[in-house]
């Protein structure tokens, strides 16, 4: 059944792009075809993965992390290591964010930067920035470098975001940005000043549940956020991260529609690479709590239904999980982990803990990150791009 679109803007404000196409997957109706799966069904998409006899469709992911697919994890675990290892060898890219700022025009009822919250906001100077660059070249020789900043675009916005770019460029080989969506026109300037990547997250892909978590601000545009994507493929961004935060809505569904986007974006926008990231809802400043509950064996089934999905995705863990899970994880499809993360701006220079945007659960220093993973046989990456290359 196709739904009808709630969002009256027209498209010549938001563009066209994959918000013309997600009304016509029935989100109901994706979640009773996982509910409704028999083990017959899951043989039959693990033997197309055994056999390599063509790729997974967003249906066979939803067999995949169906109830009735727990009896094949350990099945699906080993056919997941074998396809990460022999694709990515037995490697783990390490990456730290930095957050640049804090002030959002937003008003996301989860999230700890929402604009109605009182404490201090804080958007960092360059100087700041670079003081940032070298505090955490002490923590480790990391050069991944993911820069955060809530959605502020007169405070945050190109011209700044160009200027930080450049400030982090001498430390750092390989930049991503997690910001505001922008125009495709600036997401290519941007790419010009060191940008490699960009990380952005729907939220949630459930239109209509979508307008009750962001009911003010530009967020609250579901067509301008969701075309975002489309706009980094147009800017030919050399890698493009996407996700949900889990929690807010049914984390299946969730799933389903996340690998239907995905293979709308890698059919419309296949130089470009793509990673994955599942963040579960974490304690914030909002004290917003989950409507749903994501446990570790939901997370786990997660990231090797979509190693199973796609051998080539960077499948990626934060510090919103915790120190237990993350090893436990390594191995069943993840390819990169964040380490010693704040989530304040300054953070690693001048912390402040109220400035966080939400609890980290994972606060190993980066080197016993770095043990964990060598302890269970894989090789940590600290660099996996070069400058050279652009």
């Amino acid at each position: 059944m196709r739904q009808m679109r709630s969002d009256p803007t027209p498209d010549a404000v938001f563009g066209h792009g994959f918000a013309d196409v997600i009304d016509q997957y029935d989100w109901k109706e994706t979640i009773e075809k996982v509910e409704n799966t028999k083990i017959e069904e899951v043989d039959t998409v693990i033997k197309k993965v055994s056999s390599s006899s063509g790729s997974l469709t967003p249906e066979d992911l939803s067999v995949l992390i169906s109830p009735v697919a727990s009896e094949r994890l350990e099945e699906m675990a080993r056919l997941a290591k074998s396809i990460t290892d022999r694709r990515f060898g037995k490697t783990i890219s390490l990456y730290i964010p930095m957050y640049v700022g804090n002030a959002c025009t937003n008003k996301c009822v989860y999230c700890g930067f929402n604009h109605d919250n009182d404490f201090k906001r804080k958007i960092l100077s360059l100087e700041e920035i670079e003081e940032e660059c070298r505090a955490i070249k002490e923590l480790g020789a990391f050069e991944n470098l993911l820069i955060v900043a809530g959605e502020y675009p007169a405070l945050c916005g190109t011209d700044y975001l160009e200027k930080v770019l450049k400030t982090c460029r001498p430390y750092f080989h390989n930049l991503t940005l997690e910001v505001q969506p922008m125009k495709s026109v600036d997401y290519k300037r941007l790419t010009e000043s060191g940008l490699n990547g960009v990380v952005c997250f729907q939220e949630t892909y459930n239109r209509e549940a979508y307008k009750k978590y962001h009911p003010r601000g530009m967020k609250s545009h579901f067509d301008w956020r969701l075309n975002g994507f489309d706009r980094m493929g147009e800017a030919g961004l050399h890698k493009i991260g996407l996700g949900a935060l889990l929690g807010l809505e049914d984390w299946r569904a969730e799933a389903v529609m996340i690998a239907r986007h995905l293979r709308y974006l890698q059919k419309h926008y296949w130089r470009s690479r793509f990673s994955l990231n599942f963040p579960r809802l974490r304690p914030s400043e909002s004290g917003y709590k989950p409507n749903f509950n994501v446990t570790d064996k939901d997370i786990v089934k997660l990231s090797i239904g979509f190693r199973l999905f796609d051998p080539d995705l960077d499948i990626s863990f934060s510090t919103r999980e915790n120190p237990g899970f993350r090893d436990s994880i390594i191995g069943l499809g993840v390819t990169s982990l964040s380490a010693g993360s704040k989530t304040e701006p300054g953070g690693y220079s001048h912390p402040r803990e109220e400035l966080e945007q939400f609890e980290v659960s994972d606060s190993r220093p980066p080197k016993e990150v770095e043990a964990a993973i060598r302890s269970r046989g894989y090789d940590p990456v600290w660099k996996d791009w070069d400058a050279i290359f652009d």
